[in-house]
């Protein structure tokens, strides 16, 4: 019989129907297997993750086995008698590290937080549709080894009420609808260096300044901005404030790019001292030729620059003191 060990490496090649199959199999294969199996809930259809959330909520062996669970649920009506399996199911995964939690918008709209009050585990890494309300803040307060959330939901509330000693470790944060307040109770005070957030007409300048909150520089940012100004203005917002940047990827969903706008935003990157690698995406009509020469200008403005995305996709190299398309290279 081959060591524990070596068969978990086997098993872990095979789709998640057969492991199921070899549970079945003997005793020995059922306990690898099930360590397989268990270990990352993920991609995981409604009806099955009904059955999945039963069998955790009563079986002794297996809830100790999972260390990450996606639970999506937004094509899906939430029930009471659901969210009490669920939070019962929760309460015995002690050794989860990784938790996803997405539910409907019209979910979102109450107070789901109290699933999670008294769960034993304690994450790394959370993300989830819930609405920030003073429920979720508590039980964020007793995650201290958590260094990545994602808020997907929708938080235009303008306080949340997290004590600053909490999230001692975030390091990661990202937001798809949150308010500028929100944002920047999450960033206040913690050594937050990565970012992924949205702007929106009348709050981009606000969000922007949440994260010079951060205990540390900001090393890499990411903005998709339904703003309407100009590429040059979003740009000269982020680099004036966020100096130290090393990675900045920005799209653009509103405001259309042209060759001319796009060359009125290169005095704005001289503004960073440590971007290495941007990418600007916006809407609007370019070719490689027009794409090179932004490249070079770009380049020259902010001489740390290493790659450059523009809007057609290719990415662009400093090789040798010039601007070429690392496409053509290849």
């Amino acid at each position: 019989m081959l060591p524990p060990e070596t068969l978990e490496l086997i098993l872990l090649d095979l789709a998640r129907g057969d492991l199921v199959a070899i549970l079945t199999v003997s005793s020995h294969l059922h306990h690898v297997a099930a360590r397989v199996l268990y270990r990352a809930l993920i991609d995981i259809p409604p009806q099955r993750a009904l059955r999945l959330v039963q069998t955790l909520s009563r079986n002794d062996v297996y809830p100790p086995l999972v260390r990450r669970f996606d639970l999506e649920w937004t094509e899906n009506i939430l029930t009471a008698n659901f969210l009490r399996l669920l939070r019962r199911t929760l309460q015995r995964l002690t050794n989860l590290t990784y938790l996803g939690l997405e539910f409907s918008t019209n979910d979102n709209a109450a107070n789901l937080a109290w699933i999670l009050q008294n769960c034993p585990f304690s994450l790394r890494i959370f993300t989830t549709s819930m609405r920030c309300e003073p429920l979720l803040a508590r039980f964020l307060e007793t995650q201290h080894a958590v260094v990545e959330i994602c808020l997907r939901g929708f938080n235009p509330v303008h306080t949340f009420p997290l004590p600053p000693h909490a999230l001692p470790r975030l390091a990661h944060f990202r937001t798809v609808l949150s308010s500028p307040h929100v944002t920047a109770d999450f960033v206040r005070g913690r050594p937050i260096e990565t970012v992924s957030m949205s702007l929106y007409p009348g709050d981009a300048t606000a969000s922007l300044d949440a994260l010079r909150l951060s205990t540390r520089p900001l090393r890499r940012l990411t903005v998709m901005s339904f703003d309407v100004g100009s590429p040059a203005a979003l740009i000269t917002e982020i680099s004036t404030r966020l100096p130290t940047l090393e990675a900045l990827h920005a799209v653009v969903l509103v405001h259309h790019s042209t060759h001319d706008l796009l060359v009125e935003t290169a005095p704005s990157l001289s503004h960073f001292t440590a971007l290495r690698y941007l990418t600007f995406i916006a809407p609007g009509v370019h070719s490689s030729e027009n794409e090179s020469e932004i490249a070079t200008l770009w380049g020259r403005a902010c001489p740390t620059l290493r790659t450059i995305i523009l809007p057609k996709g290719i990415v662009w190299g400093s090789v040798d003191g010039r601007w070429v398309s690392l496409q053509d290279m290849s």
